[in-house]
């Protein structure tokens, strides 16, 4: 007789079946999506430096241009007191302010610094930093990436003024030795006492006193280069450090334009980056000892003298301190190990003043 299965044990298989077949069937679950990257950081600012800066540069370059047009040959005592107010009719704070600005430009031509800058401030923090600690001390702008691309032009742009200037000294001063020293019937004028000796002093004195006006023309070709890093014709090779302060400020004008940190609103950065004490000094010592040699003089082949010595050859003195770093020099008592001596320390460029001095106070004696 047949026996029937049973319904219990039946549903229970039938229902294991039904859902290993469902299961198998099911949809999985999809696996969480990843994390979207975190958006790269913005890029510094562009380039700015503002005008104020290029105004100052104007000044510099377009008085070393005018100052490069003295030649020796002089032809009349009237040529030597054009030569004379030419040379002294620049003050010299702004002369030295204008030379720093100027080298400021002259390193933004270089995009090895400017790039090398602008890549190690790419972090907005990293920036900030950046131009905080350049504010601070000008000199950590010689440390930072290509600095010594841009230190060489800077070095081989200035360096040649100084070379024109020197030269032109050689010339002036070499003419006035040689009137001097023979009598030229052709130029008996210049060993003729000068008029009215007293009026020529106080006019080249006020002269020195007058501020500069920035040349517009030169002022818009500078701000332009310096925006655009182009436009200036330079020939420039690498100078590693030590760098001068006067390079050093340079660098740190140039740094902060990089990171767009030398615009309109950041003059009073810009501006206090231009004073170096060492240059202004060097400039406002030779104006006293043209002052004092103008003075002294009498015929007119001793004002040229004037014109060669503390004209030309002070201007291509100043331009080369500015760039080339002084040799440090040990005292003699420290390397024989005694005591420091108490005398007050003569610094090269007040060490330079006193030797030009001597050497034209003898010079002009020995005319006479």
């Amino acid at each position: 007789m047949f026996k029937a299965l049973p319904r219990r044990g039946l549903s229970l298989a039938t229902a294991a079946v039904v859902a290993a077949v469902l299961a198998s069937c099911a949809t999985p679950e999809p696996e969480p999506a990843p994390a979207p990257p975190p958006p790269p950081a913005a890029p510094p600012p562009a380039v700015s430096l503002n005008e104020g800066v290029a105004q100052a540069a104007s000044i510099y370059v377009a008085f070393m241009r005018e100052a490069g047009t003295i030649q020796a040959g002089f032809t009349s005592a009237e040529a030597i007191q054009a030569a004379i107010r030419r040379g002294a009719s620049y003050e010299p704070a702004q002369l030295s302010r204008g030379m720093i600005a100027y080298g400021s430009i002259l390193a933004l031509q270089s995009p090895e610094f400017v790039q090398g800058v602008r890549a190690i401030a790419a972090d907005p923090d990293n920036r900030r930093q950046i131009i905080d600690r350049v504010v601070a001390d000008p000199a950590y702008a010689a440390t930072l990436p290509g600095a010594d691309a841009a230190a060489g032009l800077i070095i081989d742009t200035i360096g040649r003024d100084s070379a024109a200037m020197l030269v032109i000294a050689d010339a002036v001063e070499g003419d006035a030795y040689t009137i001097q020293e023979r009598n030229d019937p052709r130029r008996r004028w210049a060993v003729a006492h000068i008029a009215d000796r007293v009026t020529r002093l106080e006019g080249a004195k006020a002269l020195s006193a007058v501020q500069m006006l920035p040349s517009a023309e030169e002022s818009a070709r500078l701000f332009a280069a310096a925006n655009s890093g182009t436009g200036l014709s330079l020939n420039g090779s690498r100078s590693g450090p030590p760098y001068t302060p006067a390079i050093a400020r340079s660098l740190a004008i140039a740094a902060l334009a990089a990171l767009g940190a030398g615009g309109e609103d950041a003059r009073a950065n810009t501006e206090a980056l231009t004073v170096e004490q060492n240059s202004e000094f060097c400039l406002n010592m030779s104006k006293l000892m043209l002052f004092q040699c103008l003075a002294a003089s009498r015929p007119s082949y001793e004002d040229m003298f004037c014109v060669g010595r503390h004209v030309a050859r002070d201007l291509a003195t100043c331009t080369a301190q500015n760039i080339t770093p002084a040799p440090v020099e040990i005292p003699a008592t420290a390397v024989a190990g005694g005591a420091p001596d108490s005398a007050p320390v003569q610094t090269p460029v007040a060490e330079a003043a006193a030797a030009a001095s001597i050497s034209a106070t003898s010079a002009l004696n020995s005319g006479r």
